[in-house]
């Protein structure tokens, strides 16, 4: 059974720069493609972005600009997302989901909808930025 745990939450000022780490646990052998999804108070979820299951691609959906960096290191089983310049709308609930990709497509589309549509998630973290 697969199970992802997310941290680096927290509180920050507005202009830090901080990374969430997702760690993905109960592993075997499987192809997963690995996203971020974000909840915040009051708002619906908003896709941020992923990255497929060898690491050859990232989609970041189109509301996010260009200050979050997603990214996978295999030999730890960790998926990480970066955020430069944080501001107060970045604050949510931040969750690492992953879904399997059995036929290896990796496209656009289905990268971007792991956040509505995916096999595991983790626990959210909390990122809280004050101006």
């Amino acid at each position: 059974q697969v199970q992802l745990l997310g941290s680096g939450g927290g509180l920050v000022q507005a202009g830090d720069s901080r990374r969430l780490t997702c760690a993905a646990s109960g592993l075997t052998d499987v192809k997963l493609a690995l996203g971020w999804f974000r909840e915040a108070s009051g708002k619906e979820r908003e896709c941020v972005g992923a990255v497929s299951w060898n690491g050859d691609k990232t989609h970041y959906a189109d509301s996010i600009k260009d200050r979050f960096a997603i990214s996978r290191d295999d030999t730890k089983n960790t998926v990480y997302l970066s955020i430069n310049n944080l501001q107060p709308e970045d604050t949510a609930v931040y969750y690492c989901a992953a879904r399997h990709d059995y036929n290896l497509l990796s496209s656009t589309l289905f990268l971007h909808n792991i956040t509505y549509s995916h096999n595991y998630w983790g626990h959210g973290t909390q990122r809280t930025v004050s101006s």
